[in-house]
């Protein structure tokens, strides 16, 4: 039985689930809405609110960059974010119902901070990637194309047939 369990599991285990909910913040922060299902969005909101909380203390910044891959976004959450929520203690994000996805008629919301509306974009090119992940370009080969010939089969011999 599931007495008082705190969480969803959300169909996967423990590594996917944390890979989902830090991409789900990641996102959030850095565009200010994404469009999500309703669990999804649900299961994010206390993590954001603790992100956050933490954000406003001063001392643990380092606790901050367990969460953020890219440093620009924790430097966008200090620097932009948070004087926009102002002297809020809790509830820095709203939900809104969207319409039922057609592919597997899930309920879809859209997940915004709040004073998200005043945020600007980040620059093209801010992605962040970690050292030896970068793509290396391959240089194209000339493809040389050889025919295969085959020898041609001889034609199968006509028993005679006597009359």
């Amino acid at each position: 039985m599931r007495h008082n369990v705190y969480g969803k599991k959300l169909g996967r285990n423990k590594n996917e689930r944390t890979a989902l909910f830090k991409s789900l913040v990641q996102e959030l922060f850095l565009h200010g809405t994404i469009t999500t299902t309703v669990s999804r969005a649900k299961a994010i909101k206390g993590q954001i609110d603790k992100i956050i909380t933490l954000a406003k203390s001063k001392s643990s910044q380092t606790l901050l960059q367990a969460y953020f891959v890219n440093p620009l976004l924790q430097e966008r959450l200090v620097k932009e974010i948070l004087p926009k929520l102002g002297s809020r203690v809790s509830g820095y994000t709203s939900i809104v119902k969207m319409g039922i996805r057609q592919g597997d008629r899930s309920l879809m919301v859209k997940m915004s901070l709040i004073g998200a509306e005043q945020l600007k974009p980040l620059e093209k090119g801010t992605g962040y990637r970690l050292q030896g992940t970068e793509k290396k370009k391959v240089e194209k080969k000339e493809r040389v194309t050889t025919k295969k010939i085959t020898p041609k089969k001889p034609a199968p011999k006509k028993k005679a047939v006597k009359k």
